[in-house]
C-alpha cells in the first residue's frame, strides 16, 4: 500500500508539472492569435510587419499571470513546445568550415613550397575518403620531404609555441588545437549571428568528430539572406570610443527635438490608427488599445526608466542611468529599432559629433540592473577613410585565464610586430578611455586602457565567466585564423509544407491512438477501458516532460509517440492475457490478478529495456530527425 501511495503522489506532483509547462504553449497561442487578428486588416508584407509589431510592443510586457510571478511574452515564448522544421516550415543548413584555410593561414609563406602544395593536395584526397585532414597531410609531407621536420614551415617570430626544434607529433597537436579553436570561433560567429537575426529558438550545433555545423532556423522566410548571413567573413576591429559623459548631454537635448519631431508627425500617425480601426472592427475590439496602451505607457511603469516616454521618448528608451564608459545607455530589445531610428534623424545627427558612431553590445545583459537590455557604445571614427585603426589581423594568440588577484576570468592576447607598435600608439593616446572590441559590427567588450601598452602583449578583464572568457578568446583568434564556413547542403521548407505535416502527424496520431483505444475497450471492456485512461495520462505525461526539457517536437517524434502508445498497449495485453491465464487454472480474480501482474514483469522489462537502448543510441549517434524520434521514444517508454 505504501508503495502505491508513493506512485500516486508522483503521478500527481509530475501532472502539476505538466500542466505548468504546457500551459505556457497555450498562452503563446493566445498571444499570437491577438498579434494575427491585429494585423488581420493588412495584406502581404505589412501584414507580418504589423503582426511582429505588435508581438515586439509585448515582448517584455507580463502577458501572463499565475499569481506567484507574471511572465512576460519573451519567457513564455522560451517555454513553449518547440516544432521542428518539418512542423514548422525554415531553413535547414549543414555548413562546413575548410581545415584546408586554417592549415594554409598557419603556413604563412611556406604555402608556396611544392611539398607542401603536394601534402595538402593529398590530404585533400584523403578527406574525400574519409580520413583525417591533419593526420593526412603530416603523413604526405612526411613522405614528399623524405621526412624533413615540419616546424620548418610554421615557424614564425609572430609564434612562440612552434620552434625549430618542436617535433612532428608537438606540431600535429598545435594544429589540431587550432583547427578546433577555429571552429569554435566560426559557431560562436555564427551563433551570435543568428542571435540578432532574429529567428525564434534556432538551433545550431557543432556536430561531434567533424568540421561541420548544423544551423537550423524555424520560421524563416528569407533563404538567401541567411545564405549571405551564414557565409560572410567575419570582420574583427577595435576601435577608440567616446567617454560616456561626451556624448550623453548632447543626447538630452537630442530627446527634444525627437520629441518635437514626433509631434510634427502626430496627425499622419492618429490618422493610421484611424483607419487600422475601422478596418480592424470585427476583430477584438481590446487589441488595438492593447497596443496603444503598451506603446503610451510611461518608461517608469515599463522599463524601471527614470523618463516618461512622452515626455523624454529617446531618453525613456534609451535609459543613460545605466551609461558609464563607453556605453550611452541600455536599451530593451524591443526599442532597438526605434532608438536607430531617432538617432538617424538629420536633426539629431546634426547635433552630434561627426566622427561618432554608434554601435550594439552583441548579447543582452541578464544580471541587474539591466535585465534584457542591450549597451550602446559611442565609437569615435578616427581616419578619413573611415576604417578601424587596427584590425584582427594582427592577432598572433589569445587565451583565457584565471586573473593573478581574485576568482575572476580574464582574456590575454599578443599581437605580430605590425601590431605592436600600432596597439602602443592606441593605448598610448587612450589612457582612461575604453577601446571597443567589434566582431560583425557588434561590440564584444570594451575595456578600459589603464596605461600605454607596449610589446603587444595586453590583458583584458571585465567581470567575465570563463566561458565568457573564453569566447573572447575564440573571437580574437578569430581575426588570426580565417576560417570561413561554407555551406554544403541546406535546405528550405515552406510553412505551408509544414502545416500539411503537421495536419498528417496528427491525422495518424488520431487515427492510431482511437484504434488502439477501440481495440484495449471491446476486447478486455472494463479493464481495456481503465488501460485506455493511463494511456491518456501517460501521452500527457510525455508532452509535459517534453516541453519541460526544451526538446524538439518533429515529425518522426510523432511517430515515436504512437510507438509508445503500442508498446504500452503491447504491455497491457501481456498483463490481461497472463491474468486470464491463471483465472483458467482456477485462481480467484484477486489472486489471478496478482500473478499475473508479477508474471508479466520479467516480459515487460526485457522488451522497454531493449527499446529504451536502442533509443539512446540513436540519440547520441544521430542527430535532427532521428534525434527526434528517439528523445519521444525514451520519454515515452520512461
Amino acid at each position: 500500500m505504501q508503495s502505491k501511495g508513493a506512485i500516486k503522489l508522483l503521478a500527481i506532483l509530475l501532472a502539476i508539472a505538466c500542466i505548468y509547462q504546457l500551459s505556457f504553449s497555450f498562452k503563446t497561442r493566445s498571444v499570437e492569435k491577438k498579434a494575427a487578428a491585429y494585423a488581420a486588416a493588412y495584406d502581404g508584407d505589412e501584414r507580418s510587419e504589423r503582426e511582429q509589431y505588435y508581438l515586439d510592443s509585448v515582448q517584455n510586457q507580463p502577458v501572463y499571470n499565475l499569481g506567484f510571478r507574471k511572465f512576460t511574452y519573451k519567457e513564455i515564448k522560451e517555454k513553449e513546445l518547440n516544432l521542428g522544421l518539418d512542423l514548422k516550415g525554415g531553413m535547414n543548413v549543414m555548413l562546413e568550415i575548410q581545415v584546408e584555410d586554417v592549415v594554409k593561414s598557419l603556413a604563412g609563406d611556406s604555402k608556396n613550397d611544392p611539398a607542401f602544395i603536394e601534402a595538402m593536395a593529398q590530404a585533400k584526397e584523403g578527406l574525400r575518403t574519409g580520413k583525417d585532414f591533419i593526420g593526412e597531410f603530416v603523413r604526405s609531407y612526411r613522405t614528399a620531404t623524405n621526412g624533413a621536420p615540419l616546424a620548418a614551415i610554421f615557424v614564425s617570430p609572430d609564434r612562440k609555441d612552434i620552434t625549430p626544434n618542436s617535433t612532428d607529433a608537438e606540431v600535429e597537436k598545435i594544429l589540431r588545437k587550432e583547427t578546433d579553436d577555429a571552429i569554435d570561433a566560426s559557431f560562436n560567429i555564427l551563433r551570435s549571428r543568428i542571435d540578432h537575426f532574429g529567428v525564434t529558438q534556432p538551433n545550431i550545433q557543432r556536430l561531434p568528430n567533424s568540421n561541420r555545423i548544423l544551423v537550423e532556423l524555424p520560421g524563416v522566410k528569407e533563404p538567401e539572406r541567411v545564405r549571405k548571413l551564414l557565409q560572410g567573413s567575419a570582420s574583427l576591429e577595435f576601435w577608440t570610443t567616446y567617454n560616456a559623459g561626451e556624448i550623453v548631454p548632447t543626447l538630452m537635448r537630442a530627446d527634444q527635438v525627437v520629441k518635437q519631431y514626433l509631434a510634427d508627425t502626430k496627425p499622419a500617425v492618429e490618422e493610421t490608427v484611424v483607419v487600422a480601426e475601422a478596418a480592424d472592427s470585427t476583430a477584438d475590439g481590446g487589441l488595438i488599445a492593447e497596443v496603444a496602451t503598451a506603446e503610451t505607457e510611461t518608461a517608469a511603469e515599463a522599463t524601471g526608466s527614470y523618463y516618461d516616454r512622452d515626455q523624454n521618448p529617446l531618453l525613456a528608451l534609451l535609459n543613460p542611468q545605466f551609461a558609464g564608459g563607453a556605453a550611452v545607455g541600455a536599451v530593451m530589445a524591443a526599442d532597438t529599432a526605434a532608438v536607430n531610428d531617432y538617432l538617424a534623424l538629420p536633426a539629431v545627427k546634426e547635433m552630434l559629433p561627426a566622427d561618432l558612431r554608434f554601435k550594439w553590445a552583441i548579447k543582452g545583459e541578464t544580471q541587474q540592473p539591466v535585465d534584457g537590455r542591450f549597451y550602446l557604445y559611442a565609437i569615435k571614427v578616427e581616419r578619413p577613410d573611415g576604417r578601424a585603426p587596427l584590425d584582427g589581423s594582427v592577432i598572433t594568440d589569445a587565451r583565457e585565464a584565471y586573473a593573478q588577484r581574485g576568482a575572476e576570468a580574464e582574456v590575454s592576447m599578443s599581437m605580430n610586430s605590425n601590431g605592436i607598435s600600432e596597439w602602443a600608439r592606441l593605448t598610448a593616446d587612450n589612457v582612461g578611455r575604453c577601446v571597443a572590441i567589434v566582431l560583425d559590427g557588434y561590440v564584444y567588450s570594451a575595456p578600459v586602457v589603464r596605461q600605454k601598452i607596449e610589446g603587444g602583449n595586453s590583458s583584458i578583464s571585465g567581470n567575465f565567466t570563463i566561458q565568457e572568457a573564453k569566447d573572447l578568446a575564440n573571437v580574437l583568434k578569430s581575426g588570426k585564423v580565417p576560417a570561413p564556413a561554407h555551406i554544403i547542403q541546406d535546405t528550405v521548407v515552406g510553412p505551408s509544407l509544414g502545416q500539411e505535416s503537421i495536419n498528417a502527424g496528427m491525422v495518424s496520431f488520431v487515427i492510431a491512438f482511437l484504434l488502439v483505444l477501440l481495440y484495449m475497450g471491446a476486447f478486455y471492456k472494463t479493464a481495456g477501458w481503465m488501460a485506455d485512461l493511463a494511456l491518456l495520462f501517460n501521452v500527457f505525461l510525455l508532452m509535459g516532460v517534453l516541453v519541460s526539457f526544451g526538446a524538439v517536437l518533429t515529425l518522426p517524434g510523432i511517430a515515436g509517440i504512437v510507438l509508445t502508445m503500442g508498446m504500452a498497449v503491447d504491455s497491457n495485453v501481456i498483463i490481461y492475457e497472463r491474468i486470464k491465464e491463471e483465472l483458467r487454472a482456477g485462481k480467484g480474480l484477486s489472486l489471478a490478478i496478482k500473478d499475473g501482474f508479477s508474471n508479466a514483469y520479467s516480459a515487460i522489462i526485457d522488451g522497454q529495456l531493449t527499446t529504451i537502448i536502442t533509443g539512446i543510441v540513436l540519440f547520441v549517434f544521430g542527430n535532427g530527425p532521428v534525434q527526434g524520434f528517439a528523445t519521444t521514444l525514451i520519454i515515452g517508454i520512461l
